[in-house]
């Protein structure tokens, strides 16, 4: 049985602080790199179901394996559909931007790969390379954004779903390092506006600048000004917090109620780590 399942002694109980008004809480208290017991496992998932992004601190780092069994006890793992895989490792992505990287990883404002018609639940990501200063991560609540809109406009996107779409996003994105996606098919889905969680029952905007293409049921100069309107509004500071990383940090964000950015600002520094991520449920 994997060390992270296994019915160990529990850690202490955890401290949690929230980290801003918007969302998100520091975590202390656990040390990844030994996995997660069950009473510890228990409390992470309540806790990320209250914050959306859970930050741990006081880390070192976790090895490969612990990492991937960690991710699996929230879920079945997630494989990304364009980026290059740790060596050994397929269920791991590795975050790597340097001197020559062409692109960084998550730019601009998105939820991950909500191309997929099953997306991604959540996301665990630890840095072990930062840059001096610079190469914080934004995110974003949106439960926070659909609850700022006036009635008339909730009942209008209640009945709206919207095409994401990744081929603009991931041809050739990834040529530096590699991969040479020649003949592959990159994913679209299409998915209500406004998706209810699974596990809270909340409401929350599910719209993205990175990959969400068009409203489906609106002519296109319609669609094009709601969208831009929705991401305009989403992206709006008071539903932001800003992340400044030590290093090993781990970050743990659920992508079905959360956005992020992350800002590249430090060329030509290094920022490098590694990621797993759940799969979701189709969003409803």
């Amino acid at each position: 049985m994997p060390r992270s399942l296994q019915q160990e002694p529990a850690q202490s109980a955890l401290n949690i602080r929230r980290y801003g008004p918007a969302l998100g809480a520091e975590v202390f208290g656990v040390d990844l790199a030994r996995g997660l017991d069950l009473p510890t496992y228990e409390q992470v998932r309540r806790a990320l179901l209250e914050h959306q992004v859970l930050f741990f601190k006081n880390q070192t780092e976790i090895p490969p394996q612990t990492q991937i069994e960690i991710g699996r006890m929230f879920g079945e793992l997630h494989m990304h559909p364009a980026a290059p895989q740790m060596a050994g490792y397929p269920e791991i992505f590795e975050i790597y931007v340097a001197r020559d990287s062409k692109i960084a990883n998550g730019e601009f404002w998105h939820s991950d790969v909500s191309c997929d018609e099953v997306p991604p639940l959540g996301t665990i990501l630890q840095l072990h390379i930062l840059p001096a200063v610079g190469g914080d991560t934004l995110f974003a609540n949106m439960y926070a954004t659909y609850q700022a809109l006036s009635e008339p406009m909730k009942r209008m996107l209640a009945g709206l779903t919207a095409l994401h779409e990744s081929e603009h996003v991931y041809r050739e994105r990834y040529s530096d390092r590699g991969v040479d996606d020649t003949g592959r098919q990159y994913p679209s889905a299409t998915h209500p506006v406004v998706r209810t969680h699974p596990e809270t029952g909340r409401k929350a905007l599910y719209v993205n600048r990175t990959f969400t293409t068009r409203i489906n049921e609106l002519e296109a100069a319609e669609s094009e000004a709601l969208l831009g309107f929705l991401f305009d509004h989403c992206e709006g500071i008071d539903f932001q917090i800003r992340y400044r990383w030590e290093r090993n940090d781990v970050a743990f964000w659920d992508n079905r109620c959360a956005m992020h950015r992350a800002i590249w600002d430090y060329w030509p520094e290094r920022r490098k780590g590694r990621r797993v991520t759940i799969k979701g449920d189709r969003p409803a």
